[in-house]
This record gives structure tokens, C-alpha cells and sequence, in this order.
């Protein structure tokens, strides 16, 4: 019969249960269908999915006429099925963002109570939550998040079974999930590498446990090998059986060049080989201000041959220096190591909030984040400071105004946050500071910028001066004006630099003057023909930091003696 001790602790626990989800759901999922994808990466994404959609064609994504080969389809995959579901790409794009974290919320939180305990399990949640490139990724349409849920199953799988096991039901489910995540993005596979540590482990008979003698074992590769074949296997016959060179330099480019080339040759975003040190520190806040003090507690488990902390601890340091090699380096590939980060953090938070250093730390942070927001926001909303102008012509927003009024409204939540906990509980401050940007962000910041980084303001001006009847074609274009275009609209080609687009420019007047009564062109700044006449173009409103340019087909005259005959050019949608 239940006491009403048990009665009070079930009600505790479906409290707290509901507050973190809830909150979860706020601070990520508040926004969602008030923004269309921005650049760099979402445009591009759901312009793949929106084409699969229309064309039919899921195994071989396209950008336009081009087949886009820099990562498998897996996010495209969801981003197409969510867009048949829904019929609503705002909506569509995000959402399996936000799936993603709320399941690796869900993950950290599950193991961190069956290693430890139920407190634990609540305060892993809590640090993952409220870790900043963990929310602002989780907000974003990038493949990172989904890739950072599937790394976190496959380690989930592999120590529930190396630490609580043998459990070979988790065991394949890690292989699977970490199979899943090569093809999603190619580093999926590196949660594998927590087989190094429980190798070494196990050899020394420290607490871990293998089983590599039973079959079982043997069947997670198979498991591996199974869930990377669901896209391989038909990719690679559909390659073979289509016989076209595009197919198969589309095969080897994803295969090969996105994968171990790019990993050996960087050919961009190149930084220093302490660069994801600097991440963990700025990137990795506010869990990162606890380092001084839980660095020597970790010091301590290790001696202690503890494999709940060796094991997660381990692999972060392996996936750090992995990442580290290359030249190439990005901020969004150490992502997934920051679930096991709060992971190894947590049982040691209620011990860690007792330090009075940390607590003053944590409380100069939260006040110093609501006062650059109050005095950022201040000199947007009531100054007309160099820098707002800057941003207002870059950006293409009408002025710095709302966005001042935004980042003033995150810095009165950040103002309340510290009057109410600063004092009691400085974590909670810290989290009331943070819940404030997210939610703001998503209500006001989303509809705020939408406009000028979506391209669907400069699009809509596009449409409305050339009217419903009047065919466009798009030089030194980006992916997002072809998803905003709401038109059939015509392309030339592809080239991530404008500055090379003199090709897709030849193409484009060739095909604007076949009818150059009913023909225009939508033209980047610096891909524009020095042919065309300067009283020719009509300047558009920049957009994502780009200047445009709008030419009809018979302002293109000077320059047709210049053309060969056009090929007849298929539509981008």
C-alpha cells in the first residue's frame, strides 16, 4: 500500500517531469512555422526536400537541374516526408530539429538516472538544456542536431550494455543507431569509438564488460553495416543501373570526396588545431564555468577506475582530438560530444552549486548577459550608432529598431531572472536568463529577420515588379531565392561564389533575350556583366548580405552580340 512519502515523491516526480518538458518545448520549439529556412545550410536542405517532394526522385537529391552531393539524404529524407504530412514547409524544416533534441534530451536524462541515480538523471537534462550551442543548434534546420541524437542513442545503446548489461537488445540498437548517423552525416560512426576505452578497459578487467565471446556480440556490426545499406545498397544499383557520368561522379563525390578527402584535405574553414578548445569554452556555456571545479573530481574517478565516467569522458576527448587533425574545423563538430559533457557533469552538480566561487561565477555571468543585451538593445532602438546602420544595410531590414526593442525585451527577462534567484540559486538565474533569449528569439527574432534572411522579402519585391505573367531566370543565385521564388523560375547552373558565375551570366542573357519582352533576370552585384547598362538595373533590397540586381530581357541588347545561341534550359522547380 503506498504511504503518502511515496504519494509526495510520484507527484514530485511528474512535476519536475512536466516543468522540463514543458520548458524543453518553449525554449526550442517556440517560433516554429513563423520563419522560413535561412541561410547557410536550411535553404538548402529544404529546397532538396521540396524537390524530392515534387519530383519524385528521394534516392538522388537535387539543387536545382544539379545533383547535390555534400551529405546523404537522411535530414531531407524527414524534411520531405514531415512536408508531405503537413503541407507546410515552415513547419516542415524545423521539425526534425526539434525532434532530434527533445530525443537526445530524453536519452541524457534516461542514463544519467539508471548510472547514478533519478537527481542525476534531472540535472544531465537541465545542463544539456540550457548549454548554449546545444539550444541554438536545436533551433536551427542543420543536420547537426539529427546527427548529435543518433550519435547519443548509439552511445546510449553501448553503455547501457557495457555498464549495466549484457543487454544485446541495446548493444544492436547502439550499432544501428551509430549506422544511422553515417548516413545522416559521415561522423555518425565515430560513437563507435567508445569501443576504444572499454577495450582497454575490459583487457584490465576494470568494471566493463564485453561479452565478445557470444554471438550476440558479433551481430552489432552486422547492425552497423545493416542500417548504412538502407541508403548505400539502393544509391549505389540505381548509380550502376542508370549508367550516367553525373550518377556516378555524384556517387564518388559523396563517397569519397565528402568523406576522407574532405577529412584529410581541408579545402575550407580552416582554424588552428586549438580551435575546439576555444569552443568548449565560449560555446559550451554556462556548463564550461565549472570546469575549475569538477576537473579535479573527474581526476578522482579516474583513479578510481570508475567506467561511468572513464567511458563517456574518454570518448570526448578522442572525438576532440579526431576533429582536431584536419585543418578543416567547424564549431557544429564537437556538437555531439556535449550530451555525454553534461552527462559526466551532472553528478556532481548539487556538490559543485556549494562552491561559492562557482555561484559567484555563474551569477556574473547571468549579469553580464542581460547587461550586453540591455545595452546592445538600447543603442539599437534610441541611437543610430555606425553599427546599426551597417546592419541595417547589410540585412536589408528597414531599421535597427525592432531588433533593439527584441534584444531590450531579452534583457527585462534577464533582469527578472537575476531579481528573483540571483541570490537564492544562481543556476536558476543562469537558466532564466537563457529561457528568455530562446522563447524571445523564436516569438520576436524569428518574424523580426525573416524577411531579409529568408529572401522572401527580396523575392516578393521580385515578383511584384515583374507580375504573375513574366518568366525569370537567376544569376549567381543562392538556394534560397529558388525555394522563395513561388514561381517556376529558370537556372543556369550552380556555384557557391557569385564571383565565378560569368557562365551561369552568359546562359542567363542568352535565355533573357530568346523573349525579352517577358523575360527577366534576377542577378547577383557581383555577377552582373559590366554589358548591362547601369540605368538598366533596378537595385532590389539586400538580402542575406548580398546586393541584387533586377534586368529585363530588352535591357540586355549590348550584350546579345556577345551570346551564343542558348540551349533550351529546363525549370529549377
Amino acid at each position: 500500500m503506498s504511504t503518502l512519502a511515496d504519494v509526495k515523491d510520484a507527484t514530485a516526480r511528474t512535476r519536475d517531469t512536466w516543468i522540463f518538458w514543458g520548458m524543453a518545448l518553449l525554449m526550442i520549439g517556440v517560433g516554429l512555422g513563423l520563419r522560413d529556412p535561412w541561410p547557410a545550410d536550411e535553404p538548402r536542405f529544404a529546397l532538396v526536400a521540396k524537390q524530392m517532394v515534387e519530383s519524385g526522385d528521394w534516392l538522388f537529391p537535387h539543387r536545382g537541374h544539379e545533383l547535390y552531393a555534400d551529405k546523404p539524404p537522411m535530414l531531407m529524407w524527414l524534411q520531405a516526408v514531415l512536408l508531405k504530412a503537413t503541407d507546410e514547409m515552415r513547419i516542415a524544416f524545423l521539425l526534425p530539429s526539434l525532434i532530434a533534441a527533445l530525443g537526445t534530451l530524453a536519452l541524457v536524462r534516461d542514463l544519467g538516472t539508471r548510472l547514478w541515480n533519478r537527481q542525476t538523471g534531472i540535472w544531465a537534462g537541465w545542463m544539456l538544456l540550457v548549454a548554449l550551442q546545444f539550444t541554438y543548434q536545436a533551433k536551427k534546420a542543420q543536420i547537426d542536431p539529427l546527427v548529435t541524437f543518433f550519435i547519443t542513442l548509439a552511445n546510449y545503446g553501448l553503455l547501457r550494455h557495457l555498464l549495466t548489461g549484457p543487454s544485446w537488445r541495446w548493444w544492436w540498437i547502439g550499432w544501428a543507431a551509430a549506422g544511422l548517423g553515417t548516413i545522416t552525416k559521415g561522423v555518425g560512426a565515430l560513437a563507435l569509438l567508445m569501443l576504444v576505452p572499454a577495450i582497454v578497459l575490459s583487457l584490465r578487467g576494470k568494471h566493463v564488460q564485453l561479452h565478445a565471446r557470444r554471438w550476440q556480440f558479433w551481430f552489432g556490426p552486422v547492425m552497423f553495416f545493416a542500417a548504412i545499406a538502407v541508403w548505400l545498397v539502393p544509391m549505389v544499383l540505381a548509380v550502376h543501373a542508370r549508367n550516367a557520368p553525373e550518377y556516378t561522379a555524384y556517387m564518388n563525390n559523396i563517397l569519397f570526396k565528402q568523406t576522407a578527402k574532405r577529412y584529410a584535405a581541408s579545402w575550407h574553414h580552416v582554424q588552428p588545431w586549438w580551435y575546439f578548445i576555444e569552443v568548449v569554452i565560449t560555446q559550451w556555456l554556462p556548463l564550461s564555468l565549472a570546469l575549475p571545479w569538477v576537473l579535479p573530481r573527474w581526476v578522482e574517478r579516474f583513479k578510481a577506475r570508475d567506467a561511468r565516467f572513464i567511458l563517456p569522458l574518454a570518448w570526448i576527448v578522442l572525438m576532440l582530438l579526431f576533429f582536431s587533425i584536419p585543418a578543416g574545423k567547424r564549431d557544429v563538430y564537437i556538437l555531439p560530444a556535449l550530451p555525454m559533457f553534461a552527462l559526466v557533469l551532472a553528478p556532481f552538480a548539487d556538490a559543485l552549486m556549494q562552491r561559492a566561487g562557482l555561484r559567484r561565477l555563474l551569477a556574473a555571468f547571468a549579469l553580464i548577459v542581460t547587461a550586453v543585451l540591455l545595452v546592445a538593445g538600447g543603442m539599437l532602438a534610441f541611437g543610430t550608432p555606425k553599427f546599426e546602420l551597417k546592419l541595417v544595410a547589410d540585412r536589408g531590414l528597414a531599421s535597427g529598431d525592432a531588433l533593439g526593442w527584441m534584444l531590450l525585451a531579452m534583457g527585462a527577462a534577464g533582469v527578472l531572472s537575476c531579481a528573483l534567484f540571483i541570490r537564492r540559486n544562481a543556476a536558476i538565474a543562469v537558466f532564466g536568463v537563457f529561457a528568455g533569449v530562446w522563447m524571445l528569439y523564436g516569438v520576436l527574432g524569428y518574424p523580426i529577420l525573416n524577411d531579409s534572411s529568408s529572401s522572401r522579402g527580396l523575392m516578393q519585391e521580385v515578383s511584384a515588379k515583374i507580375g504573375p505573367d513574366a518568366a525569370l531566370g537567376m544569376v549567381g543565385w543562392k538556394e534560397q531565392n529558388l525555394l522563395m521564388a513561388g514561381r517556376p523560375a529558370e537556372t543556369f547552373g550552380f556555384t557557391p561564389d557569385a564571383e565565378k558565375a560569368l557562365d551561369q551570366a552568359d546562359k542567363g542573357i542568352a535565355w533573357a533575350i530568346q523573349d525579352p519582352e517577358h523575360r527577366w533576370l534576377l542577378i547577383q552585384d557581383i555577377s552582373t556583366p559590366d554589358c548591362i547598362p547601369v540605368e538598366k538595373r533596378e537595385a532590389l533590397q539586400n538580402a542575406n548580405r548580398r546586393g541584387w540586381w533586377l534586368v529585363k530581357g530588352d535591357a540586355l541588347s549590348a550584350c546579345s552580340q556577345l551570346q551564343k545561341p542558348a540551349n533550351t534550359m529546363r525549370s529549377g522547380f
